[in-house]
């Protein structure tokens, strides 16, 4: 059974109580890795991420490097509403970044996905929202189903 397999009844089971953010905690021992999920709503069908983190339980493939991680996560990811890109990988410190080729525009502001690999033990997911004129930026919830939450931890996992 996959990751996205395994992780969607998860998903479909996890009813979180009360308002504000949620945290659902998942191991896959057969998959190797923990999912992490923190939301700020989730119902019978989708969720408002705020974060999703996967961590390896196990070692990475042999031969796995954080460059053909973050190429093969770049490659796979299709259920996001921007296609991700690799902008640098960092060996030196363990990390890739991968963010949205083409962040979505609403007036001065943009909104895109940053997707960051550390070393090939862990994955975060995040979105951003920053004004074109002014520095910074913030970062906002985004809403997946869980079929298309599932099937990005999936991916990402390889």
């Amino acid at each position: 059974m996959t990751l996205t397999e395994s992780l969607l009844p998860k998903l479909s089971e996890w009813k979180p109580a009360g308002t504000g953010r949620h945290s659902l905690a998942a191991a896959f021992p057969a998959q190797g890795c923990t999912v992490y999920l923190v939301a700020d709503k989730a119902d019978t069908l989708s969720c408002l991420v705020w974060e999703l983190t996967l961590s390896r339980s196990g070692d990475a493939s042999a031969g796995l490097t954080l460059k053909a991680w973050a190429e093969g996560v770049a490659a796979r990811v299709t259920g996001l509403m921007e296609p991700l890109k690799m902008l640098e990988v960092d060996d030196a410190r363990g990390e890739a970044l991968l963010r949205s080729t083409s962040p979505a525009k609403k007036g001065e502001n943009v909104t895109y996905y940053e997707v960051r690999l550390f070393a090939t033990s862990r994955a975060e997911v995040r979105r951003f929202s920053a004004n074109r004129i002014e520095s910074g930026r913030d970062q906002v919830a985004f809403a997946l189903t869980h079929e298309v939450l599932a099937k990005l931890a999936g991916d990402i996992a390889g």
